[in-house]
């Protein structure tokens, strides 16, 4: 007998309801897939998209940042986190710190060999300026742009060396880290590596914003979800003013010159293109 990608999924969809109808649970139960990021990109519509489905359960907090921030709190630790999922949902957490912790990719795969990854990516550019007026905002960052941006290695500097070490946090690691966060080939090959390209789904964050029903298929396929509800709207969260608007031309030119190589990788890598 021929089995169709279409016949697994439907078989997997009638499997999960019968084991939901049941009420079960399962016993320390682990995430299938992990939204790892990034910051700034889109992250809570993601979550709120996945909150619609039926098939999906996400635990109340959004970010649980077990593999970056709490890795010592331990497995049992984490997985209390999804005690509430019935049997036969697909679980999974979204937290936008992991794509650009260098220590979560080999820790993700310790704990699961086969995770499921998404990776939301903004356009370079766009996304530096947003997570700058974000800490700035929230008085985590005292610089003007300029010398924000031009003090980032200075405070970044061995840091992440230490981090794939020895584990730990950093304010400037975690806070100040806006051009480095936005280096998606950095962070995407240590994914790769880990998992293989085929098991990490990147999309733009730019069409999940727009309410490109495509992104939407492109989730179904990657988790194997049966089709989101005909009436499922994309969110659209975090909606508001952008102060980079305001950010002058000549810095918007030196860090489209410092995303060049960014910018190539994601062409000639994943085919993805922004205007800049």
């Amino acid at each position: 007998m021929i089995t169709t990608k279409k016949g697994n999924l439907r078989l997997k969809e009638v499997q999960r309801k019968v084991k939901s109808k049941l009420g079960l649970r399962e016993i320390n139960p682990r995430p299938h897939f992990l939204g790892v990021g990034t910051q700034k990109g889109g992250t809570t519509t993601l979550y709120q998209l996945l909150k619609k489905h039926p098939e999906i359960h996400l635990p109340e907090n959004k970010e649980i940042h077990f593999f970056t921030k709490y890795y010592d709190r331990g497995e049992n630790w984490y997985r209390s986190q999804f005690k509430d999922a019935p049997a036969g949902k697909i679980r999974g957490e979204i937290t936008r710190y992991y794509l650009f912790y260098a220590a979560a990719p080999q820790r993700i795969h310790r704990f699961r060999t086969d995770m499921k990854i998404i990776a939301l990516v903004r356009n370079p550019i766009e996304r530096t300026l947003s997570q700058y007026f974000h800490s700035y905002r929230l008085k985590r960052e005292t610089l003007t742009l300029e010398k924000a941006l031009a003090a980032e290695q200075e405070r970044l500097n061995g840091i992440e060396e230490k981090i794939l070490v020895h584990g730990g946090n950093n304010l400037s690691y975690q806070e100040h880290s806006y051009v480095s966060r936005s280096r998606y080939e950095t962070q995407l090959e240590r994914y790769f590596n880990f998992f293989g390209k085929e098991n990490v789904l990147v999309l733009r964050s730019e069409d999940l914003f727009d309410g490109n029903r495509n992104a939407v298929i492109a989730i179904q396929e990657h988790l194997e979800l049966a089709p989101f509800p005909k009436d499922t709207v994309i969110p659209r969260a975090n909606q508001g003013f952008s102060e980079s608007d305001k950010v002058s031309q000549k810095i918007r030119e030196r860090l489209k010159g410092e995303f060049q190589a960014t910018f190539r990788w994601m062409k000639e890598t994943l085919n993805i293109e922004w205007n800049t």
